[in-house]
């Protein structure tokens, strides 16, 4: 199962387009190798706090201050007449490793992905390598299973909305940056709709160039008809079908993109304040006020102690 959201926003969040906090135009960036890492942009900081070894099953990535990363903030930000959106990177371009983030445990660390016990990995689908991508998820979405989209007539994948950041930066697991959203893909999953926004990283060349899907299609000859195929075909391999698409796999602009957003973040917010069932997302957090998960910074501190103290008993056995 997919992964959820990560805040950045350290205020309680009201509306879709209400105020933002300076905190949402932070950026996270991987721990690398060590345990503890801080990463600045201006007067600003966040951390993160990794837990086991890369490419294991202990493998745990913990967001800053030890917020859950099931409600960071996808506020938008307007600059330059462009709506930016955080975008949390899970999948690195290139890499094979299905990270996402846990939306089952407690904070919702990023990990791999497993099946029957074992990790899970895209395969290559000449001619490209990993995922073709910086491959992620907007904060507070969630495509509610319980929900049918009015034009594809399926419902939700209990994800976040994924997305697909076509700029030119090879990003880090665990990193945050602002995307430009461009359009969107309407994908279908084993019969779950499972939307993927087509987006750029607001500091990428590229990205005052390109403002709509069409910008896309006239610069980048070839991209979006590969990010189909990509998406047609990569689970081939693990002896699925091949996925199919609603609109006739056609992208939708970035006007109906950010219509989809709106909505899945009502989901989110229905979510996290136990208006919805929760279908097993944890939905511990350390942020919105108005959520009856709230817990506070050291009960989240004793969470990550926790997975520390199960690593060390695990390596011992």
């Amino acid at each position: 199962m997919r992964a959820l959201m990560l805040r950045l926003s350290v205020r309680c969040l009201v509306t879709v387009f209400g105020t933002f906090s300076a905190s949402s135009r932070k950026v996270i960036a991987q721990a690398a190798a060590v345990s503890h890492q801080y990463y600045f942009r201006k007067t600003m900081h966040y951390q993160t706090e990794q837990r086991g070894h890369q490419n294991s099953p202990d493998y745990r990535l913990y967001f800053s201050k030890l917020i859950s990363a099931i409600v960071k903030g996808t506020m938008p930000v307007f600059a330059l007449n462009a709506v930016l959106y955080n975008m949390v990177v899970e999948v690195p371009r290139w890499s094979n490793a299905k990270m996402e983030i846990a939306i089952k445990e407690p904070l919702n660390p990023i990990k791999q992905d497993e099946k029957k016990g074992k990790l899970r990995y895209v395969a290559n689908i000449f001619p490209h390598k990993g995922y073709i991508w910086n491959y992620g998820a907007l904060p507070q979405t969630w495509e509610d299973p319980g929900q049918k989209d009015k034009e594809t007539n399926c419902c939700g994948d209990n994800d976040p909305i994924d997305v697909c950041d076509i700029g030119t930066q090879v990003c880090s697991t665990g990193q945050v940056i602002q995307v430009k959203v461009l359009g969107i893909l309407a994908m279908i999953d084993e019969g779950e709709m499972d939307w993927k926004v087509i987006a750029i990283n607001a500091e990428d060349p590229d990205a005052k160039n390109l403002n709509n899907i069409e910008d896309v299609r006239k610069n980048r000859p070839g991209h979006l008809e590969a990010t189909v195929e990509w998406f047609r075909k990569y689970k081939v391999p693990d002896g699925k079908p091949e996925n199919k698409f609603g609109f006739n796999g056609e992208f939708k602009d970035k006007d109906f993109a950010v219509e989809i957003i709106k909505s899945t973040h009502e989901h989110w917010r229905a979510l996290v304040q136990k208006q919805k069932n929760t279908g097993g997302i944890d939905c511990k957090n350390t942020l919105c006020c108005d959520s009856p998960w709230r817990c506070t910074t050291d009960e989240a501190r004793e969470v990550v102690q926790s997975v520390r103290t199960l690593l060390v008993l695990w390596h011992f056995v």
